[in-house]
């Protein structure tokens, strides 16, 4: 499983580093960011799911394996 953000639709409201600061980070402006190329490590599964959920400008998503975007 993978994460991206789309940075053209990301607005900086930090939900995504809130909720899993293991798969996400922030820039200088507060943006978030995909840690560690976007892999999500074992057991990190629903923390990537409830920051795509909790995007308010649907920014993130969560890809399975094979899957490209």
């Amino acid at each position: 499983m993978k994460v991206r953000i789309d940075t053209g639709r990301c607005q900086g409201h930090g939900r995504c580093y809130d909720l899993a600061p293991e798969l996400f980070g922030e820039d200088e402006e507060g943006y978030g960011t995909v840690l560690g190329g976007g892999t999500v490590p074992p057991g990190g599964e629903d923390g990537a799911r409830r920051a795509e959920a909790n995007c308010p400008e649907r920014a993130v998503d969560v890809l399975k394996e094979g899957q490209e975007g």
